[in-house]
């Protein structure tokens, strides 16, 4: 392994290692990945693969989301990975909710989005307009892939397009540059970029602010399928609290509390609604968060019938059957969305401590490898 000398090694193949080493080896930079396990098995396979633009956090994310959807349909047709939906379909149920995209509509971030009422929605979507529905945000932004399948064809990609090397089942024990010690021997290198995800205690655990990063938990559903298409990820009411382009907007406050007066418990376990197709039309259906150092793997049933509750509300029919059910993790640090950090002059550390792997990896690796070239 120490034969040849690479000009980057990056620790993590989850989405932000990834999205480094695209960036790097636009560069002409050799690269080597490396990850412990045989294949990503974290947070970039175990979500909705829902890059998500319109509501996101003006000030940290929404740029790097415009930025990440573009890198994603270039990629997305160079390596062959499908676009399983675009745009996305926000209904809601409260007057609330409504007014406060009403007021969204109002800022610079509504660009290309349009605000149906009930009669105009159920043109497009008569599935999703019965007699609950207020009205409708239609934004044709967002995009989504099917993440267990997207983040290994990107990996297989990187290594045919750009030569990119891939050591699997290589845990990482030290970085000493030029050499960054694995369990099977040196591999040596100029730079790193280290992507841990959830791990923050293999490397640079003794780095200021790595103490404070938790756990977030998810429980995530697949429905069989409903007999028809959606016309694009759907969220609901409750989404507009999680989503910082939404929840700064003044009518927001009104909004949450009448949901914490009517739904406490599912602001206690941070639910929201996301419904998301797949190919064969099932439906990728989510989530809770639940926040800790140390995550449980035990599901609870309550959480998902509030989930499934919550679909019910929003498309007014009763869900279709459960297929399979999982529990999603990823760090999490509060109002951090992205964790960086530099522990030698050419080493970067970089962790995603919010659930926007997907919508602002891509932005992220491209600023990395600037702020090392630098």
């Amino acid at each position: 392994m120490s034969t040849q000398k690479y000009d980057l090694a990056i620790v993590g193949a989850g989405i932000l290692g990834l999205s480094a080493a695209l960036a790097a080896a636009k560069r002409g930079l050799k690269v080597v990945v490396l990850d412990r396990s045989s294949r990503a098995m974290g947070a970039s396979v175990r979500n909705f693969g829902f890059v998500t633009v319109t509501g996101q956090d003006r000030e940290h994310t929404w740029l790097r989301a415009r930025r990440s959807r573009e890198i994603w349909l270039e990629v997305a047709g160079a390596a062959g990975i499908p676009i399983a939906q675009t745009g996305a379909w926000i209904t809601t149920q409260r007057p609330e909710a409504t007014r406060v995209l009403e007021q969204f509509m109002a800022s610079d971030m509504s660009e290309g989005c349009e605000l149906l009422t009930q009669p105009e929605a159920k043109t497009r979507c008569p599935w999703l307009t019965h007699d609950h529905v207020g009205a409708v945000l239609w934004s044709p932004h967002e995009l989504r892939v099917e993440s267990v399948d997207a983040i290994p064809q990107l990996a297989r990609w990187l290594s045919a397009h750009y030569g990119v090397v891939f050591l699997w089942n290589t845990a990482v024990k030290s970085i000493d540059l030029p050499v960054v010690s694995t369990a099977q021997g040196p591999v040596l290198a100029e730079r790193a970029i280290v992507c841990p995800g959830e791990d923050t205690i293999s490397l640079y655990s003794d780095r200021p602010g790595m103490g404070a990063i938790s756990r977030c938990q998810l429980q995530m559903l697949r429905l069989d399928s409903p007999g028809y298409r959606l016309p694009g990820t759907v969220m609901s009411d409750l989404s507009l609290l999680r989503y910082g382009g939404f929840a700064m907007q003044p009518a927001a406050h009104a909004l949450r509390s009448r949901v914490s007066t009517e739904l406490p418990q599912f602001l206690d376990q941070g639910i929201h609604l996301i419904i998301a197709q797949s190919a064969d039309g099932s439906l990728v259906v989510g989530d809770s968060h639940r926040y800790d150092q140390a995550v449980s793997p035990f599901a609870q049933e309550s959480v998902d019938q509030m989930i499934l509750e919550e679909f019910g509300r929003v498309t007014g029919r009763p869900a279709p059957a459960v297929r399979e059910r999982w529990m999603g993790s990823y760090a999490y640090l509060a109002n951090t969305p992205v964790f960086m950090d530099s522990p030698a002059d050419n080493v970067r550390l970089a962790i995603v401590t919010s659930g926007i792997g997907a919508s602002t990896g891509f932005a992220i690796g491209e600023e990395l490898i600037s702020d090392l070239l630098s």
